[in-house]
């Protein structure tokens, strides 16, 4: 998708306002950061202050519907990822976050296979992802989001009544959080629809500096 030059002046400046408010973290750091994710096969990256993120009940409700059918079998799903105030207020004591979306090409809207596939190399981009910031980054102040249902265990523990056995590796999705994803790729321009027989995962990690502390 190629964008505008208007809508290229907008996002530099949407760059500049958001980096100005980083401080010590250098802007040449940030730039790198974000060209060190897009080469570990990222399609779209952005950076959004967490203060521009919505949160609605009406989102974490349609993940309570339990479509994928994981809520109740998962730590990370509901109820037992916690409520969503509690989830809200967790997100919002982080200052920043990093936007994700991987695309995918299909057969058809019916490749089924392509689909599982697809996110399968999205969870692999997104723990390189999580990798990068925590060790060539230090970024240890951080909440990773996902899509779908945690799968770092082939069986959660949630149905056997026992805790979660890595909740140092666990992962939340931004749909059991009550983010509007729409809204979240629009602030950082990125695409929800990547075009015709292509399927998007899209993920977020918010994070702190070193120096900003959180408040839980």
């Amino acid at each position: 998708m190629k964008r505008s030059k208007s809508n290229q002046v907008i996002l530099i400046l949407r760059y500049k306002c958001i980096l100005k408010l980083i401080g010590g973290f250098k802007v040449h750091r940030i730039e790198e950061m974000i060209q060190d994710v897009r080469d570990l096969n990222v399609t779209h990256v952005g950076i959004v202050n967490t203060e521009e993120i919505e949160f609605s009940k009406e989102f974490r409700k349609m993940c309570e519907q339990n479509k994928c059918g994981m809520a109740g079998t998962n730590w990370m799903c509901p109820p037992g990822v916690g409520s969503f105030e509690s989830l809200r207020d967790r997100a919002m004591a982080y200052k920043k976050g990093i936007v994700l979306q991987t695309v995918h090409p299909l057969e058809s809207s019916f490749d089924l296979k392509g689909m599982e596939e697809g996110a399968a190399k999205h969870n692999e981009v997104f723990r390189k992802v999580i990798y990068l910031l925590a060790t060539k980054y230090q970024l240890s102040n951080i909440l990773p989001l996902n899509v779908g249902p945690c799968t770092y265990c082939k069986k959660c523990t949630y149905t056997d009544g026992k805790p979660c056995r890595f909740p140092d590796k666990a992962v939340a999705s931004v749909e059991a959080y009550g983010i509007d994803v729409m809204k979240l790729l629009r602030n950082c321009d990125i695409p929800y629809n990547s075009g015709k027989n292509t399927v998007s995962y899209n993920s977020l990690i918010v994070f702190n500096l070193s120096e900003e502390k959180i408040n839980h």
